[in-house]
């Protein structure tokens, strides 16, 4: 038997992050793109650009920057707030999921 739950963290502006943003963010980390994070993720352009963006509007710093074009072309990249938001996400998701099965455990359902 497992226990499963979602977080995600939200100011009253609205979500900060959550796991489908997290994965977003790694994404863009791993492709250096946008475009190539969403097509990876099977969603639109649009709605991940729309992701990132509420993110950016509700968090204290950026979590991406672009990168206009040039001789090697435009890019997205993770902004260290944005590497740091990741790694704390991760780090509280594992211990929500600790507590949880450690509750189930307990009540032996």
């Amino acid at each position: 038997m497992k226990i499963k739950s979602k977080i995600w963290i939200e100011t009253e502006d609205g979500i900060l992050i959550s796991e489908g943003r997290i994965q977003l963010l790694k994404k863009i980390e791993s492709t250096g793109s946008l475009n190539k994070a969403a097509k990876e993720m099977n969603i639109s352009y649009q709605k991940a650009w729309k992701l990132i963006d509420a993110s950016n509007k509700v968090s204290k710093e950026p979590l991406v920057a672009t990168q206009v074009g040039g001789n090697k072309g435009g890019g997205t990249v993770v902004t260290p707030y944005g590497k740091s938001l990741i790694e704390s996400f991760e780090k509280i998701n594992v211990a929500c999921w600790e507590f949880l099965d450690a509750q189930l455990e307990k009540h032996s359902l």
